[in-house]
Parts: C-alpha cells; sequence; structure tokens
C-alpha cells in the first residue's frame, strides 16, 4: 500500500495534475486522491499546499522526491530485469511510438518470431516518448525528434517528406501540387507544442515568411485527420501517415519538402536485454 501511495504522489508531484496522473497511473482520479491523501494521515504531513485548484509541493514534499524517485527506478529495474530473465517462451515488451505506422512491420515480425511474448505500444508525440524511454517506462521508443545522445542507440527506420492534406472539397483539392504560399490562405490543423512535424511545419512556413490565416491545436495526429474529414482545416502530415480516405487529397509541395526521418531508439545499457536484442534483430534500417 504505501509504494502505491507514494507512485501516485511522486506522479503528481511530477505532472502537476492528479487528471495527468491518474491517466499515466491506469488509475481513477478519487483513487489517486486518496492514496495521497492517506500518505498524508497516516505520517501526519502535509505534502502538497492546496490553494484553490493548484497544487504545489510542500517543503516535506520537494524532500521526498528524490527518496521516491530511487524508489520507482528500482522497482522499474526490478521489473525489467524479470522480464528480461526467462527464455524467449514468456515476457512482456513495452513500446512508446510517435506513429505506430512506422513500427507496427517490426511488431509483426517479432510477435510471428517469439509468439509467447506481450507487446504494449503507448502512442504520444517525440518529446513524450523519448521522456518515456529515459524514465524506463518503455523499453524502445520510436520518434521523430534526432537526439545525438550517448545514452542512447539510435536506428533511422524510415524518411517521409511532408505534404499538404486538404479535404475533397477544398479550393486546393484539384491542384497536383502546392506552394507553401498557400498556407497564408488556409486554416492550418497543427499538432500540439513537442511534436516535430508541427516544429518542422513551422521551420518551413518561418523559411518562406509565411503565416497562416488561423490555426487549430490538436493533440493527436488521428484527430487532424478526423477534422480534415470534416473540412474543418488543413494540415502538415508526413506522406506515409496519411491514411487512404475518399475525403482525403495529398498534395506535394512545390520545390521538395522537408523530410521527416522516424527513428527507433533504445538506452545503450539495455540493447542486449533479451527482449529488446530480439526486437532489434527484426529492425530493417533504412538504406543511407
Amino acid at each position: 500500500m504505501l509504494v502505491a501511495q507514494l507512485k501516485s504522489f511522486f506522479m503528481v508531484a511530477r505532472l502537476g495534475s492528479i487528471t495527468l496522473a491518474a491517466k499515466q497511473l491506469g488509475l481513477s482520479q478519487p483513487t489517486v486522491t486518496s492514496q495521497i491523501r492517506a500518505l498524508e494521515e497516516a505520517y501526519g504531513v502535509e505534502l502538497f499546499y492546496r490553494g484553490g485548484r493548484r497544487l504545489s509541493l510542500s517543503d516535506a514534499g520537494v524532500r521526498l522526491m528524490p527518496l521516491v524517485d530511487q524508489l520507482v527506478r528500482q522497482e522499474t529495474e526490478i521489473d525489467f530485469f524479470l522480464r528480461n530473465s526467462g527464455d524467449m517462451g514468456s515476457g512482456h515488451l513495452r513500446i512508446g511510438a510517435t506513429a505506430p505506422y512506422y513500427v507496427l512491420d517490426i511488431v509483426d515480425r517479432f510477435c510471428k518470431s517469439h509468439p509467447g511474448i506481450d507487446v504494449s505500444i503507448e502512442a504520444g508525440n517525440s518529446v513524450q516518448m523519448l521522456e518515456a524511454l529515459q524514465e524506463y517506462r518503455v523499453d524502445v521508443a520510436s520518434s521523430s525528434q534526432r537526439v545525438d545522445d550517448a545514452r542512447f542507440l539510435r536506428i533511422e527506420l524510415a524518411r517521409d517528406p511532408l505534404v499538404l492534406v486538404v479535404h475533397r472539397s477544398h479550393a486546393l483539392a484539384d491542384r497536383t501540387s502546392v506552394p507553401v504560399s498557400v498556407l497564408s490562405q488556409c486554416r492550418l490543423l497543427v499538432r500540439e507544442v513537442g511534436s516535430t512535424t508541427r516544429a518542422m511545419t513551422e521551420t518551413m512556413m518561418a523559411q518562406a515568411g509565411v503565416t497562416p490565416a488561423s490555426t487549430v491545436e490538436i493533440g493527436s495526429r488521428e484527430s487532424i485527420r478526423e477534422a480534415i474529414t470534416r473540412n474543418l482545416g488543413v494540415s502538415v502530415i508526413a506522406r506515409q501517415e496519411v491514411p487512404s480516405h475518399a475525403d482525403l487529397r495529398v498534395l506535394p509541395f512545390e520545390g521538395g519538402a522537408p523530410e521527416l526521418s522516424e527513428y527507433l531508439y533504445c538506452l545503450q545499457d539495455r540493447r542486449d536485454a533479451r527482449l529488446i536484442a530480439a526486437f532489434l534483430s527484426e529492425v530493417r534500417p533504412v538504406a543511407s
């Protein structure tokens, strides 16, 4: 019980939100709240200052954080050790992916080679997935963000040009290609901050001196695709991430467009672990 309470405290303190912490832990918000309350009452200590809807760490909470951080890391290390200690007849591989499209073929080959291994895929943007890898919440992660860090093994999986995706009834739908300047006439659907696609789109527009007519920020690529099918706006998306759909039209940018690279990462000191090594053996890197 104490470990569960400490993990709830730690996640709320790290994310700054009971809602986000509950989602991350797979618990209900009342459960997270009651666990923190029970921890405070059991030891007669206030871990958070509560002002309205805001939570901030108390002095005791600040001092407790590094101790719980060590506990969480040790628990993760134990979990990783046990999952990688048996034979390949059983186990659980955790994958983080910004775009599952790029890893699904690898997962398919891995599952066929190792049918006894369970696989889970967590989705998020590039920043979130690399954070999950560093915090040992996933074993491998795909990300379109290139990181040069000696702690990581990095393998390039794909290169994909950015394209403009519009609804079939949009004024641009009949074009075979478009200049970047047309974005100044469009309502542009963009991902949240932390998305590599968004960062590349903003850089491309800045270099062309273009500002969109308006923007709508939407927190997932799936929701952006749905918004385009409803003709809410247009969006810049990596070509292979555009689904086949009767209502969508794909327009290349004139003069070429930046290519988004997708990378697979794992921690260097874990690359030889049983499950990770088996997964890496199924990877087919993009040609240089």
